[in-house]
């Protein structure tokens, strides 16, 4: 049989993988801890304390060390004693914690600078800097389930709420608003408060006139409870039974109404509810500097209206003093808003001409005086208003021709659009703190393949005055380290581009073939590839990215991607989200893999695997179900599978409200049944964020639709989902383990041979 040149060359251009060893893997496991203190570089952006001194977190031999700099001498030190807090941290929990591995990214000095404050484990924590004592901070505010049902099993913080002027206090007495002068008796100055219907005592607001208040007057909504076992507790035999307050789509919500008051008269203004009659969420209630006006953001339900409401003081008259309407929905995530000249002008961000946009909205009449910001790109944050300066700095993204879309750049504008100046010019991604008198300023900068530069500027012209870190990957690099590449392809409309990277083993070969594997998280909240410094970065999530090297190792190209439907574009680009979460990109990105694989003989189109957690394992088991022809193998964690069960707030936001039958159509539980790849699912029992039943739900569609799938549950594991549970990642191993044998066809090492030690009882 003679054989063609072609399928010759095919042969010698694509030699057989040997299988990966149980040595390769656990080097692969273990890649994190080893890489990750080889370098000498800002860990996490400069931010400014209230003294104006610059505060921030970098490598160093061992760990993370905290910063404090002083930009008028240029001098360093410590920001803690790192030491003695891990030492107080570590007798609060009864766990040891090493000083230079403090289990939190950043804190905020409180008492003066006697304390610090952050968040461990999703809840608030205090350290003293004289006593060193640590423990759960106080709560600052009746919890919320997902912020629209408040948790009636936890008492509100009902402390009297003294006036401006020192000369009242407000306090809820037998559900209704009580007021009393200083010393003297409390009276009620409502009557229609009631156990159903009560008053919020954390909303009261006072006027800085003192004469006025409001608060809202509450209707409870749905209390949800999700149950959970804890199988295997550490201090019992017997299980636990663990509960959550966790309201879901369609869900009725607590319905605020906001009530204004004349102390003096006690007496109670009705305020007309026409503008806010169907309420999603209400923000805080806010007074004008003058007490003429009261004024709240109303979220209507289903996210397709936004106001802020303006109430006379005095007559308890309503207006609209801006509207934000939208065909699709209005991202609650990304809002601003600041008042000028007590509400009678007001700076609001709007994607009403099809971009995000500042906008100059007249408070009193409700319509725009002026559009400040303008064009195809998009602003991204305020960081301050200078109203003595009539100036905006802000952030944004894509206004720089030839340059990543994605990549973040400081600008200064004046409230009339002109002037417009751009703060930082170095093509990379920039982090900016603004100093508190606006003087100077603190860039971070990096990309994928640049190390983090933190450097201080005037913010009058952007000269430098110093830099202040500069990173140094030396030991990286010979510890064998290669950025990604960036690449770019056209999307479904032939005429975006869809952002991506690609991640090649570090014993990279061009004359093999490799499978392909996609890391995807296509959750409409933001975007998602990398942009910053690449391994550790504070953007995209180190742990993800270091995965993907991690799995890259073991013979693997492994990619990801930003296709349509995830923030930071157009909003056109935002909407095809809207109701189709199951789209998740995928034209986008199936495109974007074959024109990598037309570019690059070594990348197998014909293989192609994929993996996400939360929204990406809900990704993961959608790619299989409904592009089996492109995608054969898939890990999915802790995946919300079903937009129906999963946290109120995420989904209705993007899947809209009522919950109809666009719910069932993106479902992966309706549509298990399409399932023709290989799935492996693993889920924490304890998962706090999304509700593990989902993911049984998925396994119990299978099974009845006859379906062959692997499922891993790891006991007392939360959201992470057995991605970081025991001495190993176990989660990460039993995942490289599936794509080696499902993807690259190869056979795994049999784990249970290796000895270990019997547990210590």
């Amino acid at each position: 049989m003679r054989m063609t040149v072609a399928v010759l060359l095919g042969l010698i251009a694509a030699p057989a993988m040997a299988d990966v060893t149980a040595v390769q893997i656990e080097r692969s496991v273990h890649l994190r801890e080893d890489w990750q203190y080889l370098t000498r570089d800002v860990a996490d952006p400069a931010t400014f304390t209230s003294e104006g001194k610059l505060l921030y977190r970098k490598t160093v031999e061992g760990g993370f060390a905290f910063v404090v700099y002083d930009p008028a001498t240029g001098a360093r030190a410590p920001a803690i004693d790192q030491a003695r807090v891990a030492a107080a941290l570590g007798k609060a929990t009864n766990e040891k914690i090493a000083p230079l591995r403090l289990p939190f990214q950043r804190f905020d000095f409180a008492d003066g600078g006697k304390a610090i404050q952050f968040q461990m484990d999703e809840v608030q924590w205090r350290c003293t800097l004289t006593d060193y004592m640590c423990g759960k901070a106080p709560r600052r505010r009746q919890a919320r389930g997902f912020g629209v049902v408040r948790d009636l099993d936890i008492p509100a913080d009902n402390h009297p709420r003294r006036s401006p002027d020192g000369k009242w206090e407000a306090h809820v007495e037998n559900f209704n608003i009580a007021v009393r002068p200083i010393g003297g008796m409390w009276k009620r100055i409502s009557s229609d408060g009631s156990d159903g219907n009560f008053y919020d005592p954390e909303s009261i607001a006072w006027s800085p006139d003192s004469q006025k208040l409001a608060a809202y007057r509450v209707r409870p909504g749905f209390h949800r409870i999700v149950y959970k076992v804890r199988s295997s507790p550490a201090d019992q035999v017997q299980p636990e039974l663990t509960t959550q307050l966790y309201p879901k789509p369609g869900d009725a919500v607590d319905i605020d109404t906001p009530v204004l008051f004349h102390v003096a008269e006690a007496r109670a203004l009705p305020i007309a509810a026409g503008l806010f009659d169907n309420p999603y969420d209400m923000s805080a209630l806010a007074w004008s500097k003058d007490s003429a006006t009261l004024s709240f953001v109303y979220e209507q339900r289903g996210h397709q209206l936004a106001r802020i409401v303006q109430v006379d003081a005095q007559t308890g008259v309503p207006h609209a003093a801006v509207t934000e309407a939208a065909r699709t929905f209005v991202n609650e995530g990304r809002r601003f808003r600041h008042d000028l000249d007590n509400g009678r002008g007001i700076i609001w961000m709007s994607e009403r001409d099809g971009w995000n946009h500042l906008y100059l909205f007249d408070g009193r009449s409700g319509k725009v005086t002026r559009q400040i910001t303008r064009g195809p790109w998009v602003v991204r944050d305020v960081l301050k208003v200078d109203e003595g300066k009539r100036q905006i700095y802000f952030t944004a993204s894509g206004m720089r021709a030839g340059e990543d879309p994605y990549f973040q750049h400081f600008y200064r504008v004046d409230f009339d659009g002109s002037h417009l100046t751009a703060l930082t010019t170095v093509d990379a991604y920039h982090d900016v703190a603004l100093s508190p008198d606006m003087a100077t300023y603190v860039d971070t900068y990096s990309r994928v393949d640049l190390p983090p530069v933190s450097e201080l500027h005037r913010s009058s012209d952007g000269a430098l005055i110093a830099t202040i870190e500069k990173g140094d990957i030396s030991r990286l690099l010979a510890a064998g380290f290669k950025a990604p590449e960036p690449f770019i392809a056209k999307g479904r409309d032939g005429k975006t581009d869809i952002y991506g990277l690609i991640v090649r083993p570090r014993d990279f070969d061009p004359v093999k073939t490799y499978p392909v594997i996609e890391n995807i998280y296509a959750g409409p909240h933001s975007s998602f590839v990398p942009k910053t410094w690449w391994p550790f970065g504070y953007h995209g999530g180190g742990d993800k990215v270091i995965g993907m090297q991690s799995l890259a190792d073991l013979g693997f190209i492994v990619v990801q991607i930003d296709g349509m439907g995830t923030l930071n574009r157009s909003k056109a680009f935002h909407d095809v989200a809207w109701k189709n979460i199951a789209d998740a990109g995928f034209p986008d990105r199936i495109l974007w893999h074959k024109a990598a694989a037309a570019k690059y003989p070594w990348y197998d189109i014909g293989k192609v695997g994929i993996y996400g957690g939360s929204a990406g394992g809900q990704d993961t088991l959608l790619g299989l179900l409904f592009h089996p022809e492109f995608y054969k193998v898939g890990v999915a964690f802790a995946g919300c599978y079903d937009n129906r069960m999963d946290k109120i707030s995420w989904n209705e936001q993007w899947m809209g409200w009522p919950v109809d039958a666009s719910y069932s159509a993106s479902s992966g539980v309706d549509n298990a049944w399409r399932l023709q790849g290989k799935l492996l699912m693993i889920v924490g029992e304890l998962d706090s964020n999304v509700d593990p039943s989902s993911t049984f739900q998925v396994a119990d569609a299978l099974i009845k639709a006859g379906k062959v799938f692997d499922l891993l549950v790891v006991p007392g594991e939360g959201h992470a989902a057995g991605r970081s549970t025991g001495p190993i990642d176990y989660g990460q191993r039993k995942q490289f383990d599936f794509f080696l044998h499902n993807l690259a066809g190869q056979e795994t090492p049999n784990w249970n041979e290796k000895p270990v030690a019997p547990p210590a009882f």
